[in-house]
């Protein structure tokens, strides 16, 4: 019990850790995609406007802020927002990683963000 306990983070970095995974794992590519979309489909706004940029950032950390607050009060509702292996104070980030991998559908999700940002790449660099 003792090495379970010395093994333990301080809760602050597990939070950390957590808004960190969630940000860069759940929420950037979201954000991007939506970017890319936008894109694609003729918005003339977004051509070199750094504005995009600053949208994804903030748009992904409000989403793990929310994600790092609610998720563990309200798991049922922020089902889709809120990974639970993210905040398992006795892993490791590459063992928080490799959890939440293993999950299938964190499987599908990261296949569908890949396939979907292939084709969104080739078409708006075919397009112009």
């Amino acid at each position: 019990m003792a090495i379970i306990a010395a093994a333990r983070k301080p809760r602050l970095h597990n939070a950390l850790e957590a808004f960190a995974l969630t940000a860069i794992l759940q929420s950037f590519p979201t954000f991007a995609t939506a970017a890319l979309l936008l894109k694609l489909f003729g918005n003339r706004d977004l051509v070199g406007d750094p504005g995009v940029a600053i949208f994804v950032v903030l748009a992904s950390a409000v989403h793990a802020v929310i994600a790092v607050t609610l998720g563990p009060m309200v798991p049922a509702l922020a089902r889709l927002l809120y990974e639970p292996s993210f905040f398992d104070p006795d892993l490791s980030l590459a063992d928080k990683i490799t959890e939440w991998r293993t999950h299938p559908a964190a499987s599908m999700q990261l296949v569908a963000i890949v396939l979907m940002l292939s084709v969104m790449a080739v078409v708006t660099a075919s397009v112009g």
